[in-house]
C-alpha cells in the first residue's frame, strides 16, 4: 500500500529536481482533473497557472480577476489530487508591498504547496512593471518568508518585461541578477524573444532558470540553451480550449459531429482520472 508523501518529502523531491544534473518539464494543470492526468504521464512536479484558472472560471486573465482565496483553493485541490510537488503561481503576491509577497508564500505553504512564484508585474496598465528597488524588496521578503518555513520552499522570481511589451533584455538581466542576489531559488523571464535570449539569460545567472515553452522549441533545445526547468504556462489550457471551440463551432455551423472522433475514449479517461 502506497503512502502519500509528506509536505517535507515533496519539498525535498522538488529541491532535488533543481539540484541534480539535467533539467525537467514542469507542466501546468488548472484543476484537480488535469493534475491527475498529468501525474499519470510520469511528470515529476507541476505548477499552477493563473491564466488557466481564470479561463476555467469564465474570466479574463487580468489583475485581481481571481481572488487570492480562489487561487489558493485551486492550489489546494491540485495538491490534494496528486502525490507530486506543486508550485503555485502567486502572480504579484496579491498586493504591491513586500509584506504581501511574504504572506502569499506563507499562504501557499499552508495549502500544501512546496514552491511559488512572485512576479514584478504590478497590474497597473500605466506602470505595468514595478520599479527595480520595489521589485527586489518584494522578492527579498518572499525569500525571507520561504526560509522561515520548516521545509525547503522553492521561490521563483519572475521578471515580466517581455510579457508587457518591454523587450529590454539588459533590464531583465539586471532584475534577475538582483533577484538572485537576494536569494531567489529559480529565475524566470517569460516571453523571451528567441533561443539566443534564453541562452543569454541562462549564462548571466548561476541559479536555475525556468523557461516558458512555445511552438518551435524542443525540450532538448531549451535544455541545451541552459534551462533547468521548462514550464508551459497556460499553453495546455489553451490547447484544450482550442479543441473545445473547434469542435463546438463544427457542431454549431456545420451541424456535424465528426469532431467527436477526436475525443479520448470514456474508459481511458475514466481510468486515467
Amino acid at each position: 500500500m502506497s503512502t502519500v508523501p509528506s509536505q517535507f518529502d515533496k519539498a525535498q523531491a522538488f529541491r532535488n529536481l533543481h539540484d541534480r544534473p539535467g533539467g525537467f518539464v514542469i507542466p501546468n494543470p488548472w484543476d484537480a482533473g488535469t493534475a491527475r492526468l498529468l501525474s499519470s504521464l510520469g511528470f515529476k512536479a507541476m505548477a499552477t497557472t493563473s491564466a488557466g484558472l481564470a479561463f476555467s472560471l469564465g474570466r479574463r486573465d487580468a489583475a485581481q480577476n481571481v481572488s487570492p482565496d480562489e487561487t489558493l483553493l485551486n492550489a489546494r485541490a491540485i495538491v490534494d489530487a496528486v502525490p507530486l510537488p506543486v508550485s503555485v503561481d502567486l502572480e504579484n503576491g496579491f498586493g504591491h508591498n513586500p509584506q504581501d509577497a511574504a504572506e502569499a508564500v506563507r499562504r501557499a505553504a499552508s495549502v500544501g504547496a512546496v514552491g511559488g512564484s512572485i512576479e514584478d508585474a504590478s497590474g497597473d496598465p500605466l506602470r505595468p512593471i514595478y520599479d527595480l528597488t520595489l521589485a527586489v524588496e518584494r522578492v527579498a521578503a518572499a525569500v525571507e518568508a520561504a526560509r522561515a518555513l520548516p521545509f525547503p520552499f522553492i521561490l521563483t522570481a519572475r521578471a515580466e518585461n517581455f510579457l508587457y511589451g518591454h523587450s529590454n533584455l539588459e533590464d531583465t538581466l539586471r532584475r534577475l541578477q538582483k533577484f538572485q542576489a537576494v536569494g531567489a531559488d529559480v529565475l524566470y523571464a517569460p516571453g523571451l524573444s528567441g533561443i539566443d535570449a534564453i541562452r543569454t539569460v541562462c549564462t548571466a545567472v548561476s541559479k536555475p532558470v525556468n523557461v516558458l515553452a512555445g511552438p518551435g522549441y524542443t525540450v532538448a533545445e531549451l535544455l541545451g540553451a541552459g534551462a533547468k526547468r521548462i514550464s508551459l504556462g497556460s499553453g495546455l489550457n489553451r490547447v484544450a480550449l482550442g479543441a473545445f471551440l473547434r469542435a463546438a463551432e463544427e457542431i454549431s455551423t456545420a451541424g456535424s459531429f465528426d469532431c467527436l472522433k477526436e475525443a479520448i475514449p470514456y474508459s481511458v479517461l475514466n481510468e486515467r482520472i
